[in-house]
């Protein structure tokens, strides 16, 4: 049974490093890995999301990606990892291999590109769980990205007819309600998570703390603790306390979308160059950030503190 205590409320979309020759470097993901543990970023470090540019990454390189992980902090933290494919054939292969590494829950993202109606998406999710019924499956919902929206109403029927799908991951801001759909059409002990960093507080107040399990933020790579007492402060009842805490944040959000970015990854990885730590390189197309870009980056984390 799924049991989201486990997995605490900040869970951490770890970053894949590149290396200059655009490879996967190993070694830097060890290093990340270690980084946010030790610092205490998060309280589980999810793999192959979107934050670790699954989508450019071979499957070879994602299991490489695992496998590393797991040997660097498998022991000291709890790991999710992201499987989801473009294909339900691969998508059921990649959750083969965690589920061999020992990996108890999954992470799987809408098929991106094919745009599937939603009785395509249903035959998808149904054919993962019964394939792999040992796993716990977060369903990830990023319309954004995938181009297709996992309905409530196809997700609390998918939900009823296979156990093994325990939550959904919901990239809110561009439809911040339907949070509340997905826990009006879901079981009382099923599961929403919260994937937008400028959404944390709108989760809870939406769903509270029984329904809603944490937020998976890219953002706590380098702002974990402090979205960890924004929460804590938010479910005590000191809301405005709360809310400027949010308030405070939010520029700094906002200025990884800078120029027109979708994908934060690359300037989340400057900001983490800024305190010394090497995340890598983006994979191209993604490019890091300019110097103008950098140097917003820098005035946003000297503003809210951080240098």
């Amino acid at each position: 049974m799924f049991d989201k205590k486990k997995y605490g409320r900040i869970l951490v979309p770890m970053l894949t490093p590149f290396a200059e020759d655009q490879s996967v470097d190993l070694a830097k993901c060890k290093s990340l890995a270690t980084y946010l543990v030790e610092k205490k970023m998060g309280d589980t470090l999810v793999l192959s999301g979107t934050t670790g540019e699954f989508h450019t990454q071979t499957f070879a390189e994602r299991v490489s990606v695992f496998e590393s992980v797991k040997e660097a902090v498998g022991g000291r933290i709890p790991l999710i990892a992201g499987i989801g494919c473009a294909s339900t054939l691969e998508t059921k292969a990649l959750g083969k291999k965690a589920q061999a590494l020992g990996f108890e829950t999954v992470m799987v993202v809408a098929p991106y590109y094919t745009k599937p109606a939603q009785q395509e998406l249903y035959a998808h999710y149904a054919e993962i769980a019964e394939a792999l019924p040992d796993l716990n499956i977060i369903v990830y919902n990023i319309p954004v990205f995938t181009g297709v929206n996992i309905e409530p109403a196809m997700l609390g029927k998918l939900v009823r007819a296979h156990a093994n799908i325990v939550a959904v991951k919901e990239e809110a801001e561009l439809n911040p309600k339907q949070m509340t759909a997905f826990l009006n059409a879901t079981p009382e002990n099923f599961i929403v998570y919260n994937g937008d960093d400028t959404m944390v507080l709108e989760a809870f107040a939406q769903g509270g703390e029984r329904r809603i399990g944490g937020v998976i933020s890219g953002a706590s790579h380098v702002v974990g603790p402090q979205i960890r007492k924004m929460i804590e402060t938010f479910l005590s009842g000191n809301v405005s306390e709360s809310a400027q805490m949010q308030r405070k944040l939010f520029p700094l959000l906002r200025i990884m979308g800078q120029n027109g970015r979708i994908n934060p990854a690359p300037l989340w990885k400057d900001a983490l160059k800024l305190w010394g730590v090497d995340a890598g390189l983006p994979r191209r197309p993604l490019t890091p950030g300019t110097p103008e870009e950098v140097a917003k980056v820098r005035q946003a984390m000297v503003e809210y503190g951080l240098l």
